[in-house]
């Protein structure tokens, strides 16, 4: 069993901003596999499937970031998964924007919703793939930034992150 978890906010306001990578994420890795996010559990949107007989979990908390890790915790108690059966994937401000980081643990550096994910579980120890959004421009209060629309003339190398975000998390659930 494996779950993987995009972060960002459920509504079309919010479908494509810079906080909402973790979930265009979660939905080209669900594409790929021919899965559709068809059911609500546990806060979250859930799309489901299996590789090589192993059943997979792609999840969108609908918690907002913030309060990300109630549907974590639930999805990980109603499956009785293990803490390194789930990845997370997420913006992050402190990366280039366009760059994809993975990490098989950590903390959550400057984002609100993996600390609300590490302080609700108690642990860091599972694999996060982090989307680079870059920092805001001067002036632009970072909340402004991370939830404005990602501009037309940025979306062909943010569409790219996202691709080899889905790469990670594919690898991650067994398919490649």
């Amino acid at each position: 069993m494996k779950i993987v978890v995009g972060l960002g906010n459920p509504g079309d306001k919010y479908a494509y901003t810079f906080h909402n990578m973790g979930f265009l994420a979660a939905e080209c890795l669900a594409d790929r596999l021919g899965v559709r996010f068809s059911r609500r559990e546990c806060d979250a949107l859930i799309a489901e499937g299996y590789i090589r007989g192993e059943k997979f979990i792609i999840a969108k908390p609908l918690t907002f970031m913030n309060l990300s890790g109630v549907a974590v915790k639930q999805l990980i108690k109603k499956y009785k998964a293990e803490i390194k059966d789930l990845m997370t994937v997420y913006d992050d401000i402190d990366i280039e924007k366009g760059s994809v980081r993975v990490r098989q643990s950590g903390s959550a550096g400057t984002h609100n919703g993996m600390r609300n994910i590490i302080d609700t579980l108690g642990s860091g120890e599972f694999p996060r793939a982090r989307i680079g959004i870059g920092k805001p421009p001067e002036f632009v209060p970072l909340a402004d930034y991370v939830l404005s629309e990602v501009p037309k003339s940025e979306r062909q190398v943010i569409a790219g992150a996202i691709e080899k975000a889905a790469d990670s998390l594919e690898q991650f659930i067994g398919g490649v």
